[in-house]
């Protein structure tokens, strides 16, 4: 594609002028199949390139075992086969909203507060990683004859840590494994994030949602010359679970972007497609200035009010966006593909068969432990799923309020096998005293570890201890379910299913719809589970994601590759309280609530 150069004032491409006009679309958050339209979408909208992270933990969820890295490179040849350029941002932290913000979870529970540093040990395992990952980058650069333009070096690193060692690492790591492109950083524009976050001799970028002329004016304190980019134009928002869905006004979204291209700055759109976060990839934040604060986790939708809605279709902010980009394009726009259309049925799904969490446990768990603490999900290596914690409290003694110690995030309780309650906070106790003399078993979720902010790869579980009255209880046996053992129907076919209870029991639930031959040729569906508490959802093998009561969403995005002609079979893990119906497709959903975030406040991280 020829030579890209960062120049004094402008991009370069074989010497000339150009303007990046980009969106951020995350091929891990896009089933395959579909990858060809939201791209054309892109180009449709008014865009030349596309933006995406990589997430580590999603490609390395052991150590030492790899999982499809190629994907990054299918990717990009979809991109380049779309006429679009392409800006990797490889981590090794991302955040983006992703479970432990891309870092693995055995790298974080064995180095805690050492990673995104100058480690030795922490080091080591980037090099590792960063040489599996990148010379599929690397073939595919601009010089190459490939679509690749720049590659980030870390991300956001000066909303974190001011280690530039690190990020010199970083940078001579990826000259080492083939980078010849321009290299960047991305920050918010305050002077310490860019202090800590920016390198001499590296192009530095800004992120911010308003007031651009304020947040480039920052930029040029701190980097006089080269040209000016907002790296993440946040036109929208992520939605936390039990809160408010999040819009922004398109108008008000579109007149920010028209002032960042005034100011002459290239972009890159934060989201352009969100898509969904699937397999219970989502993340989570802390609340509070100091990110501290009660636990926030992410919901699976990640549809972020982006001018791509999460099912692919244009919205009002589609059209504003376009608007405005066909001022810098070179000719006239493409046409929009066919636009994505919906199953709305709507299809029952009969759930005709039940099995306890304690036989799914036994059918699909890992090994059980036993150790003096309770052991966190990382020492058990679960990333994603739930732990079983079983402790005798010794008797004869009279009834002690029980307690837990670092929950993290949320612990169902049962003494002698009744439910005794619900536990939700970090330090939590039981609303009834505990006799002594009973079996109490603690089924903890992690809802998403947190993916920004100085709590981030803390450790799931419990993390402190169990208390009967001040006392600990010691001798604790473990033992975990992933979500990754639900990996096909032959792994949940060890499950020995029953007839489901009258009653909301928790536990894993199978059923199946059946579609007409046509069926599959729709885009996509939604799957709702109407008075069902917090769970995950299957179909035909193929995890959605987290569902949850709680809202705002709805319903949960199935693509239409997932669905088959025939029989399709659907499978629910319900943690809380399973509720009537399971349908594909309905009458329309009523609109969720928003809250409606607009001006420069709303548009700021920290």
């Amino acid at each position: 594609m020829g030579d890209f150069t960062v120049g004094d004032e402008d991009f370069l491409l074989d010497g000339r002028p150009v303007r990046l006009l980009s969106g951020a679309l995350h091929y891990f958050r896009v089933h395959e199949a579909q990858w060809g339209h939201r791209l054309a979408m892109l180009r449709a909208m008014g865009l030349n390139c596309v933006e995406t992270y990589v997430p580590w933990n999603l490609h390395e969820p052991f150590l030492g075992r790899y999982e499809d890295v190629g994907a990054l490179g299918r990717f990009l040849d979809a991109a380049h086969e779309a006429g679009l350029w392409a800006i990797v941002r490889p981590g090794p932290y991302i955040c983006a909203e992703w479970e432990n913000g891309g870092l693995p979870h055995w790298l974080t529970g064995r180095l805690g507060r050492r990673v995104r540093t100058d480690d030795s040990e922490y080091l080591v395992h980037v090099n590792r990683w960063f040489r599996t990952l990148l010379p599929q980058v690397a073939e595919r650069q601009t010089d190459r004859g490939g679509p690749v333009l720049m590659v980030q070096v870390e991300n956001e690193y000066g909303s974190y840590g001011s280690d530039r060692g690190y990020l010199r690492h970083l940078a001579d790591l990826l000259h080492e494994c083939g980078i010849t492109v321009p290299l960047f950083t991305s920050d918010g524009p305050e002077d310490h994030m860019l202090t800590g976050g920016s390198l001499p001799g590296i192009l530095a970028t800004a992120n911010f949602g308003s007031d651009a002329r304020e947040g480039f004016a920052v930029l040029r304190r701190h980097q006089p010359s080269g040209p000016l980019m907002c790296m993440e134009f946040w036109c929208g928002w992520f939605d936390h679970w039990g809160a408010d869905h999040v819009v922004r006004d398109a108008a008000d979204a579109a007149a920010t972007l028209r002032e960042i291209l005034e100011c002459g700055a290239s972009v890159n759109i934060y989201m352009a497609h969100g898509g969904t976060s699937f397999a219970g990839w989502s993340g989570a934040n802390r609340a509070g200035d100091l990110h501290v604060g009660a636990l926030e986790p992410t919901a699976t939708s990640y549809d972020y009010d982006a001018p791509i809605d999460e099912a692919g279709r244009p919205t009002e902010k589609f059209w504003r966006f376009r608007e405005v980009l066909a001022a810098y394009a070179d000719g006239p726009l493409p046409e929009l593909p066919p636009e994505p259309r919906e199953f709305t049925g709507p299809l029952q799904v009969d759930v005709n068969d039940w099995a306890p969490l304690n036989d799914v446990l036994d059918a699909l768990g890992g090994e059980e432990s036993e150790c003096p603490v309770p052991p966190t999900f990382e020492e058990l290596e679960v990333d994603r799923g739930l732990v079983r914690y079983r402790v005798d409290v010794p008797g004869p003694r009279q009834p002690y309020p029980l307690g837990v110690l670092g929950l993290r995030d949320v612990a169902t309780v049962y003494v002698d096998g009744v439910r005794a309650g619900v536990l939700d906070t970090e330090d939590a106790t039981l609303a009834d005293p505990v006799p002594g003399g009973v079996e109490v078993e603690l089924w903890v979720e992690s809802l998403g570890r947190v993916n920004y902010g100085p709590r981030s790869g803390e450790p799931k579980g419990i993390t402190g201890g169990v208390l009967h009255e001040r006392q600990f209880l010691h001798g604790v046996r473990a033992r975990g379910l992933r979500l990754d053992a639900f990996a096909s129907s032959e792994a949940v076919s060890k499950v020995p299913f029953g007839t489901p209870p009258g009653s909301r029991a928790t536990g894993l639930y199978r059923g199946g719809f059946d579609l007409p031959s046509t069926a599959p040729g729709e885009s996509f569906g939604r799957l709702r589970l109407p008075g069902w508490g917090r769970g995950f959802v299957w179909v035909n093998g193929f995890c959605l994601g987290r569902y949850w009561g709680v809202g705002p969403g709805v319903s949960l995005y199935v693509p239409g590759a997932v669905l088959r002609a025939g029989a399709n079979e659907v499978w629910v893990l319900e943690l809380e309280g399973a509720g009537g119906t399971v349908t594909l497709g309905s009458l329309p959903a009523p609109p969720l609530p928003a809250v409606s975030l607009c001006g420069s406040a709303a548009w700021t991280r920290g």
